[in-house]
């Protein structure tokens, strides 16, 4: 009988933090020798994935709906007629054209093809990328052949512990924050150097990154404000605020950062990674892609996980980083410009805490784990071929 030829389903999506790291291990697998055009990506219509997919050069297919909301609501009756009309979709397209494996990253996206892979006995791998694994995670555990897991402490069945896959641009970003030389001091008088240039000292300014997501996040977009604008004559820092696309129209022309403050507020920024890698603190909250980035790169933070996030997800991942002291936790009730001052300030002033906090937290960090995701995926779907003689 022919070799089937391979194709291999991704799925995943509805935000960054889904449809990034399905992307790498999309990319992992075309470096295993899975020819990229073999390589289906499944997301949603009302994510960011299908542009990301393009740009990508992989053939996607984007869902309609939504996920269920965790309440009594009659969107909830639309949202599950919407999920039973994917869930036969996709179990058309696989009868079809049976993949050699099925890899679910999570989000509302990943559950029809999960379901139907599970229906039609295709292996399933499922990634959960957060210490408590979300409701589709969960749900579609129970079939998977193996759970690529990025923490020890998450609970699922059949975990491998592979890490949480990053983008190739996390991974270089770690790389250039390796060969910049560490700082000696950060929050002095502005007259020590940081780096070397052309074998002459270099001044740096101390570099603090608040972001909360494309959207942004109000409590860190507030308080960020009031922190810069109180500043005063404190030492001197430099902050690269990313607001999101929600409240920029409020700060697009805001001004008013105070003295010895050098603020820059941008809505959006693409080069992420590369920001980060050059600077010495991170305000942000505490999601799944966010804390595996700050740990691949090796970035000290200030968490403020989101309050209302399903099972309190957010503040599980913040105490992973801050239990082994790479972060700061801060409860986001109890963010103010105040607050975030004193604990900008403490950390600043403890050049040789940053430090330590950094390297706390490359140690978390596991740079391959999308190519480990795709090993443990092809493992299983070539030994399903093998059992049905192909």
């Amino acid at each position: 009988m022919k070799p089937r030829e391979p194709y291999v389903v991704v799925t995943g999506g509805g935000t960054a933090g889904h449809a990034l790291p399905a992307l790498a291990v999309a990319r992992s697998l075309v470096d295993r020798g899975v020819p990229a055009t073999s390589i289906e990506y499944v997301g949603s219509r009302r994510g960011i994935e299908g542009g990301l997919a393009e740009e990508a050069g992989f053939s996607f297919t984007l869902l309609g709906g939504r996920g269920v909301r965790r309440s009594v609501a009659l969107a909830n009756v639309a949202a599950i007629g919407g999920l039973l009309f994917a869930t036969v979709a996709s179990l058309r397209s696989m009868i079809r054209r049976r993949p050699w494996v099925v890899i679910a990253l999570g989000g509302y996206a990943s559950l029809p093809y999960g379901l139907s892979a599970a229906l039609l006995r295709v292996p399933l791998i499922v990634v959960t990328t957060d210490v408590l694994p979300g409701a589709t995670s969960r749900l579609l555990g129970r079939f998977a052949k193996a759970c690529a897991v990025a923490f020890e402490s998450t609970r699922i069945p059949r975990a491998s512990l592979t890490g949480a896959p990053v983008r190739d641009a996390v991974v270089q970003a770690r790389d250039e924050r390796q060969r910049r030389p560490r700082w000696s001091t950060c929050c002095g008088d502005g007259s020590e150097g940081r780096g070397q240039q052309g074998g002459a000292t270099e001044t740096l300014l101390p570099l603090v990154v608040a972001f909360g997501g494309s959207l942004g996040a109000a409590s860190i977009n507030s308080a960020v404000a009031e922190m810069v604008r109180d500043w005063g004559r404190r030492p001197r820092l430099v902050v690269h605020h990313v607001v999101g696309s929600r409240d920029w129209p409020r700060y697009a022309d805001a001004g008013g950062a105070g003295e010895n403050v050098s603020y820059i507020a941008v809505e959006y920024e693409d080069r992420l990674p590369d920001t980060l890698s050059v600077s010495d603190l991170a305000i942000c909250r505490a999601g799944a892609g966010t804390v595996a980035e700050l740990s691949v790169i090796g970035v000290p933070s200030i968490l403020v996980p989101l309050p209302r996030a399903p099972r309190d997800h957010q503040t599980a991942n913040a105490m992973v980083l801050s239990n082994v002291g790479a972060a700061v936790c801060l409860r986001d009730a109890d963010l103010n410009g105040k607050s975030l001052t004193s604990a900008v300030m403490s950390l600043l002033s403890a050049p040789d805490r940053l430090v330590a906090m950094s390297e706390a937290a490359r140690r978390l960090g596991v740079p391959d784990a999308s190519m480990r995701v795709a090993d443990l995926a092809l493992a299983h779907a070539t030994n399903k071929c093998v059992e049905a003689g192909q």
